[in-house]
Parts: structure tokens; C-alpha cells; sequence
């Protein structure tokens, strides 16, 4: 075992003592996002809740949680192009998270603002995803430079286990604060606080590490220079077809919150700590799924569909534990969603076109979280439909990615499979 240095990302030994100072702003970024991760994953279970508290239907449940989806995914597709366009890295991180740090705490006034409440919390649910995809393409190429002399793998590793950290004590600290007050209003008010600690540390870190982090994004090649090969590629369309179908049956947690509230006689406090147990199963399935991916490959997305059929048959049962069970392959599906299909992506596109890539991709998902949160909204009340409904959404989902895993042809596994899972 190596003692007194560590191997970087260009193959230099780096001494013990400049080890930690290097390591400095990858845990930075970890501590921004397991903050970040607080306060819009504290405020997500609650999204359902507070719309059907304002007078929403199903329907305007099921679309506004469904736009907001859509743009946390589909607008990287503007936002990943034009901070490599503008190399303004910095610029969108900030702008991103100060999106989510004020959009989420303001949400505490929506019962307040009567008739415009509804309004009000729609567009400030829709515009905190806004800020995940304004910050999402250029955080994780700065998270990248950062972590390259660390080693990318275990840098984005231990960017991701705070990540999750977060999405876990975020909805811990909304029941807490629920079953103290039982208003809302006071529990998103009290996100305000690790929304400033957020903002305070990324400020901080943009002071803390000037030099290191520009001079690696300077060093990438500029826009056009040197393009590699096209990404779209026959299996990589079919992949993203895929994603649209299996994305448009994956219903939203605000809908299963909507059920769990209003129909399975769930309250409102215990939301939050059901949202914590689905992200730590989606922690469990990343990885379960991800080492399958290392050892078999690709075909161990085919489980995908297969899980996402199951959710509304689960999670809309009006038995309170058979939701339950619901939530927690709701949050299995979104976590191989989140980690190993991007670990396939990356293994697909060469390097100098994986941010487009996301983009594409993203914008398939997006379009089918629109699309799906009008469908499940719209038959929400026919319960027999929308299950049936989203099994022959995933029955196509299914067919195109056995399609698509045949045009793939033994891709690269595991090149970059632990360096990219992340949001």
C-alpha cells in the first residue's frame, strides 16, 4: 500500500502533505452539494402537498411536477453548450444554486398569497429545477478539473456519497420540523438556512481555489477544435428513444405524494421520511446496478422498465404499505436512472463530445417527464388506466433498448463509469 503519496490523474506521485490540500475543493463541492441537496430535496415530497393544499388538481399536480422535470433535464441541453461556449463554468454554477437558494425557502409564502398562491408555488417548484439545469453541465466540469488530481473516480465518488447525504437529511429535517409546527409554511422557511450555508461555501470556494480551477477548464480544447466523432450514433438514438418511453412512465414523487396524502391517509410529516427511504434505496440501486454494469454490461438496464412498471401498480394502491413499497422502487428506478445509464452514455460518446451527449439525452428525458406528468395527472382518477398506461410505455421502452443494446456492440465498460455518475 502506497504510504506517502498518491498517484494523480496525469500519473505523478503527489506527496502526503499536499494530498489533503488538493482534496480541499472536491470535498468543497461535496459540502455545496450536500447543502443544496437539503433544501431542494427537502422541499420535493412536499411539492404534491402544498399544491393540493393551494387547490390543485391531479392533473395540475401531475403537470407542474412534471414540467419541473422536464426542465431539470431538458434545458441542459441550452445551458451545457453555452457554458462551454462562454467558459463562464462559474458564472452558471452560481447562477444555478442561487436559483434553487431562493426559489425554495420563498415557497413558504404561497399559502399566504390567496388566490396567486397556486401560481406562485408553480413557477417557483419549476424554477428551482431551472436551477439544476443552469448549474448542473457546468458543476461537474469544474468538479471534473478539481477532482483530476485527486483521481477522478474517487473524487466524483466522494462527491456523490455527500450528494446523497443530503437528499437524505434534507426530507429528515422537513418531518422534523412538520411534526414540531405542522405548517408548511415555517418548514420551508427553515430551508433558508442551508440554502445561505450553500451559497456561503460556494462563494467561499470560488475565492479558495481561483488558479487551480480555471487554469484546468482553460486547458480544454476550445469549441470546434478537434471534434471527435458524432454522437448520434444509431444505439445512442435508440438509447435516448428509451429513455423518453421509460421517463414518461416514471411517475413523479409530487403525484405519489399527492396519493399518499390524499387518498392513502398518509400525513403530511411522515411524506418527507418516505422520500429519505426512497433515496437511499435509489443509493442501493446506483450501485447494485452499477457493479452488475461493470461485470455484465448494458443489459442490466433492461431492469429499468421493468421497475418503473411496477410503480403506479405500487405506490398508487390505496393500502398505505403497499405505497410504501411503491416509494422505494420508485427511488430504485430514479437511482439506476441517475448513475448507470449515464455510466453507459459515457462509454458510448467519445470524451470530447459527452457534455452534448448529456445534453441529448437529457432533452429525451425531459420530453418524456412532460409528456408523462399529463398523462399520469390526466388518469390519475382511473387508476386501471394509468397502470396499464405505463406498461405499455415500458413494454416499448423495453423493445428499443434490446434494440438499442444490440447496436451497441460490447461498448467501453467502466472507462468512465465511476468518474460520471451524478446529477
Amino acid at each position: 500500500m502506497e504510504q506517502r503519496g498518491q498517484r494523480t490523474a496525469a500519473g505523478t506521485s503527489v506527496p502526503g502533505a499536499n494530498r489533503r490540500g488538493l482534496w480541499g475543493p472536491v470535498i468543497g463541492f461535496g459540502l455545496v452539494s450536500l447543502a443544496a441537496d437539503v433544501v431542494s430535496d427537502g422541499a420535493r415530497p412536499l411539492a404534491g402537498p402544498l399544491l393540493a393544499q393551494l387547490g390543485a388538481s391531479a392533473l395540475v399536480v401531475g403537470l407542474v411536477t412534471g414540467a419541473a422535470e422536464a426542465a431539470a433535464q431538458g434545458l441542459r441541453l441550452l445551458f451545457g453548450p453555452w457554458a462551454d461556449r462562454t467558459r463562464r463554468y462559474w458564472t452558471f454554477t452560481l447562477a444555478g444554486y442561487g436559483l434553487t437558494a431562493v426559489c425554495v425557502p420563498l415557497l413558504a409564502v404561497a399559502p399566504l398569497a390567496g388566490e396567486a398562491g397556486l401560481v406562485l408555488a408553480s413557477v417557483l417548484i419549476i424554477g428551482d429545477r431551472v436551477g439544476k439545469a443552469i448549474r448542473s453541465p457546468a458543476k461537474t466540469v469544474l468538479l471534473a478539473a478539481v477532482a483530476k488530481q485527486v483521481g477522478r473516480g474517487r473524487g466524483f465518488a466522494v462527491h456523490k456519497s455527500l450528494d446523497l447525504l443530503g437528499a437524505v437529511l434534507g426530507p429528515v429535517l422537513i418531518a422534523a420540523v412538520l411534526a414540531a409546527t405542522g405548517s408548511m409554511s415555517v418548514a420551508f422557511a427553515v430551508l433558508a438556512l442551508p440554502a445561505a450555508a450553500a451559497m456561503f461555501m460556494l462563494f467561499w470556494l470560488r475565492l479558495r481555489v481561483p488558479s487551480s480551477v480555471p487554469a484546468a477548464v482553460d486547458a480544454l480544447p476550445p469549441p470546434g477544435a478537434g471534434r471527435p466523432a458524432t454522437v448520434f450514433t444509431r444505439g445512442f438514438l435508440l438509447f435516448a428513444v428509451a429513455a423518453f418511453f421509460w421517463s414518461a412512465g416514471l411517475v413523479a414523487f409530487g403525484v405519489i405524494a399527492f396519493h399518499l396524502t390524499t387518498t392513502a391517509g398518509v400525513p403530511v410529516a411522515v411524506v418527507p421520511l418516505l422520500y429519505a427511504g426512497a433515496m437511499a434505496a435509489a443509493a442501493l440501486g446506483a450501485l447494485a446496478s452499477g457493479v452488475i454494469y461493470d461485470r455484465s454490461g448494458a443489459a442490466a438496464l433492461l431492469a429499468l422498465p421493468l421497475l418503473i412498471a411496477a410503480v403506479p401498480l405500487l405506490a398508487l394502491a390505496p393500502a398505505a404499505g403497499l405505497a410504501f413499497a411503491g416509494v422505494l422502487v420508485w427511488g430504485t428506478a430514479t437511482g439506476i436512472q441517475d448513475s448507470t445509464v449515464k455510466a453507459l452514455i459515457a462509454d458510448l460518446v467519445p470524451e470530447g463530445r459527452q457534455g452534448t451527449a448529456y445534453g441529448v439525452f437529457a432533452a429525451f428525458e425531459g420530453a418524456g417527464a412532460l409528456a408523462g406528468g399529463g398523462l399520469y395527472g390526466s388518469l390519475y382518477g382511473s387508476r386501471p388506466l394509468l397502470i396499464l398506461a405505463v406498461a405499455v410505455l415500458q413494454l416499448i421502452a423495453f423493445s428499443v433498448l434490446v434494440v438499442a443494446l444490440f447496436q451497441i456492440r460490447e461498448p467501453q465498460r467502466g472507462r468512465s463509469a465511476r468518474t460520471l455518475r451524478q446529477d
